[in-house]
């Protein structure tokens, strides 16, 4: 079984010069979906439990929950790397059975090969699904243009900031102009000031390419800025506790000013009151004392 690079779009190698999926197919459903899997002991563990949300074409959904619910697990059954134990994962209307066409995954920690340079991680991802190699570093120029990164093609990613490798990463994943971009927590390890310039370009390049994205995060303000939609979990076994429409004006404009805004505060502190019982819980859970100091650091 060949590994796929985290980075970059996922799914078989399709005809170079076919047309891409149609915005019209991006939509993502999960309907009635668990998953179990069996413990060290032996014992049956289960990390999902009848979840049903969707995920509409073009439609920026953030996921957010206590460490644990099965966030991350999800992205896995929408990009075939899982399998749920029961219930139905569709993309664009059909069912998921094998690695998901037109699907780019961004994860926390940098999926980058530290042996190639900043170009050629970038071309990765046209190169695998038969892009000449000459057009696919002419794409990926252009792609590190559009992330600020001009001048930086022949560095190793050993070379840059965290900021800048995240740079590369979303270059790397946007290039094949996806249907469907997952992101789990893409943004967690960065700095305050970095991590709100890298959500201000994510918004840009996403109003332009208007991929559906499930965006995984800890971060409920992040959340709220960024997304249409946003899903709160229960603590494990994750289920779907509320669904939130955001609605926020676009274009977005500054993360940094929209969180003044009356009605962020108030959209922020209606999915608070839902959320905060959830991270409580867990850390109960894990041998914590629940408490609203410590649920509030770890919103």
């Amino acid at each position: 079984m060949t590994a796929v690079r985290s980075d970059q779009a996922v799914g078989p190698a399709p005809d170079p010069g076919a047309k891409a999926p149609g915005r019209e197919s991006a939509g993502i459903e999960l309907l009635g979906v668990t998953r179990r899997f069996t413990s060290p002991a032996g014992k049956l563990f289960t990390a999902l439990r009848d979840v049903n949300f969707t995920v509409e074409p073009g439609q920026f959904c953030a996921v957010v929950g206590p460490t644990g619910c099965g966030k991350s697990t999800t992205l896995g059954m929408v990009a075939g790397l899982d399998k749920p134990s029961g219930g139905t994962v569709r993309v664009g209307g059909k069912e998921v059975n094998g690695i998901t066409d037109g699907v780019s995954f961004m994860f926390q920690q940098d999926a980058l090969l530290p042996w190639k340079t900043v170009l050629a991680n970038v071309a990765l991802g046209p190169i695998f699904r038969g892009v000449g190699k000459k057009q696919a570093q002419a794409n990926a120029r252009e792609w590190l243009g559009r992330v600020g990164l001009r001048g930086f093609e022949d560095h190793h990613p050993h070379q840059l900031s965290g900021g800048m490798r995240k740079r590369v990463a979303m270059a790397a994943a946007l290039i094949n102009e996806p249907s469907i971009l997952l992101m789990d927590e893409p943004f967690g390890a960065l700095d305050v000031q970095t991590k709100a310039i890298m959500s201000n370009e994510l918004l840009g390049l996403w109003e332009e390419l208007k991929p559906s994205v499930l965006f995984i995060t800890h971060d409920l303000e992040e959340a709220v800025a960024l997304s249409d939609r946003v899903v709160v979990m229960t603590s494990g076994p994750g289920t779907i506790k509320g669904v939130y429409d955001i609605d926020l004006p676009r274009p977005r404009g500054a993360v940094q000013e929209i969180r003044f805004d009356p009605r962020f505060l108030e959209l922020h502190h209606q999915i608070w009151e839902s959320l905060k019982d959830e991270v409580q819980r867990a850390y109960a859970l894990t041998g914590g004392t629940s408490g609203t100091s410590k649920a509030e650091g770890d919103r």
